[in-house]
């Protein structure tokens, strides 16, 4: 029991948690830089290699729905070897794959063996601290995660021009074993209590949850902050490349300085903690909806590379503010189901953000920069109403509570 284990091993044991939560984005963004080669050495459509995203953000969101009810009945550890057991060997079976309907089954697979992975990691920090220290670990989670979308496509795009696109599956592999093998020397089981499963009561439970207005509404925007991000994810490569003429190298260094921003928005949300929640959300939200608005007429003038990484990197900046804040207030509401709770967030939000992939890769063509840019107008313009909503929601209740003079 990890609990009960000396400072030293915990203080090992949650870097190690800590070093497992990127992992879920290296898997989605280290072969995003390889997705036009992919579909030439596979021969298959443009489109199908996206499936393979979208089809591992599907099962990775519907997955979290109900493992959380199981990891809080049979614990953490042992779910998180398996998984990381599951990672390391169907990895391995992409990179030998010739085909894509196979490296899509795999995807889902791995959505599901991910998804059991993050959900332990999550409920990690819930179990293993308490109050204050619960919630600076994870006001961190969010920006370590950044780590993944920083590093994966960079990383992604070199393997991609100096060997080719298996060589990001077998990185992938490698990172799962080390993990594995460290996980097995250093950490342990963090839950105190194991709850008997009984369908029953983790219903009403999941009810509970799902009947908490702002719970929900916190869950939509998280998604939608990760949707505004995934156009470029989805689309980018094929942009940058076809429309703009660069290589795999140029589409890893434009997500690396994504991923940057993203970890900047966590970072600025972690230090503006002590502003009013409302206000900075709608602040966040409105700018970014400004500047998406400010880049469109742009590229109707001139479309140009520099300048549309330049507007991005503050776009995405506003969504990974907005993820932070949300995250870190959206998951403390229900710290003695961190299981459930954790997984209904996590599952939640990549299913909207699964419907978001579907919609950014099937309607229409996505051939310039401004095709893009309309669907970030598009998914920032939700994001918006939401937190306006949601903020309105927040002043009645503030009003309601507070007492008449």
């Amino acid at each position: 029991m990890l609990r009960s284990a000396s400072p030293e091993r915990r203080k090992i044991a949650t870097i190690l948690a800590f070093t497992s939560i990127p992992l879920s984005g290296f898997i989605t963004d280290i072969y995003l830089p390889s997705m036009p080669s992919m579909a030439g050495s596979l021969n298959v459509p443009e489109n199908q290699i996206q499936l393979t995203l979208t089809l591992f953000f599907l099962s990775y969101g519907v997955s979290q729905l109900f493992v959380g009810s199981l990891l809080d009945s049979i614990g953490r550890y042992r779910v998180a070897l398996f998984s990381l057991a599951i990672l390391m060997v169907s990895n391995i079976l992409i990179s030998i794959s010739g085909s894509a309907v196979m490296i899509c089954s795999l995807r889902v697979g791995q959505g599901v063996a991910t998804a059991l992975l993050v959900v332990a990691k999550r409920a990690f920090f819930v179990d293993l601290y308490e109050g204050e220290e619960r919630k600076y670990y994870l006001s961190y989670f969010t920006i370590v995660w950044s780590c993944g979308p920083i590093l994966a496509p960079f990383l992604g795009g070199y393997l991609q021009q100096l060997f080719h696109w298996q060589a990001n599956f077998y990185f992938l592999s490698f990172y799962a074993g080390i993990l594995l093998i460290l996980e097995l020397i250093y950490s342990g089981e963090t839950i105190s209590e194991k709850k008997p499963f009984y369908i029953r009561k983790v219903a009403a439970q999941y009810g509970m949850m799902l009947g908490n207005r702002l719970f929900i509404l916190g869950i939509i925007i998280l998604g939608l902050s990760y949707a505004v991000v995934l156009v470029f994810n989805i689309s980018g490569p094929f942009v940058v490349e076809k429309s703009f003429g660069y290589n795999s190298v140029v589409v890893g260094y434009c997500t690396l300085v994504f991923g940057l921003s993203w970890m900047l928005g966590g970072i600025l949300g972690k230090r503006l903690s002590h502003i009013d929640f409302t206000r900075k959300a709608v602040a966040a939200s409105s700018l970014q909806l400004v500047l998406i608005g400010a880049l469109l007429l742009w590229g109707m003038a001139s479309e140009n590379l520099v300048c549309f990484v330049l507007f991005a990197f503050f776009i995405h900046t506003c969504s990974g503010f907005l993820y932070n804040v949300f995250f870190t207030d959206t998951m403390l509401y229900y710290p003695s189901n961190a299981g459930i709770a954790g997984g209904l967030l996590g599952g939640m939000v990549y299913l909207i953000t699964s419907a978001a992939s579907v919609v950014i890769a099937s309607v229409g063509q996505i051939s310039t920069q401004n095709d893009m840019v309309i669907r970030y107008l598009i998914a920032s313009l939700l994001l918006c109403l939401t937190v306006y909503y949601l903020a309105g929601i927040r002043k009645r209740k503030k009003a309601l509570a507070s007492p008449v003079s």
